[in-house]
């Protein structure tokens, strides 16, 4: 016997029928429709605990990163867009603290994260540089990086004037440059060293 797919007529309907699941997979909610996500690849897992440990010693409480499990919401601007997200790293506000207590869900009423890092794999590229860039843009996260692992590649992204503006694409030993972490001292080859 098939089961019929869960549909949602909004984002809170969603959240009100997921906080009493017990199923342990994230999905993105698409066209009212959940869509499962598959397990990240080895390599990114890796360059996200790195990064995690680059931010903590740059100064980010631990508390504060989240790899994976943040679900964001964002809006729908284009037909076939998510209603949520999972970065592959979210630095968190201490505001959020007890907003998420019951649940790890920033929604749209809630203050955007500090950042958000998305690591792209070969067939996530479009996602990532067009799609999350807007949505993220859109609910106003103030720094997205993009960590491009085939271009060996680290865009730093930050918001201004409702966009992201690139504050630079880093490559090889060039130091990255971020507006949040400014006493980071990080280069894109140790990132993707991360991951050999």
């Amino acid at each position: 016997m098939t089961q019929a797919k869960q549909r949602f007529s909004n984002f809170e309907e969603y959240l009100e029928w997921s906080d009493h699941q017990s199923d342990t997979f994230q999905s993105e909610l698409i066209n009212g429709e959940l869509i499962e996500l598959p397990p990240e690849a080895e390599p990114n897992t890796a360059i996200a605990t790195f990064l995690l440990v680059q931010f903590m010693n740059a100064g980010i409480p631990l508390r504060l990163l989240k790899p994976y499990q943040c679900e964001i919401q964002v809006r729908v601007l284009q037909i076939g867009d998510a209603q949520n997200r999972y970065p592959d790293l979210t630095v968190l506000r201490e505001e959020h603290l007890p907003l998420t207590r019951k649940r790890l869900t920033i929604k749209l009423d809630m203050p955007p994260p500090q950042l958000a890092v998305e690591i792209v794999s070969p067939s996530s590229e479009e996602r990532h540089y067009e799609r999350k860039r807007d949505q993220y843009a859109d609910i106003g996260i103030p720094e997205y990086w993009i960590v491009d692992s085939i271009a060996q590649a680290v865009t730093v992204l930050e918001w201004a004037d409702g966009s992201y503006q690139i504050v630079g694409r880093f490559n090889g030993s060039e130091r990255i440059v971020s507006p949040t972490l400014s006493n980071l001292q990080l280069t894109p080859e140790q990132i993707f060293q991360a991951a050999l």
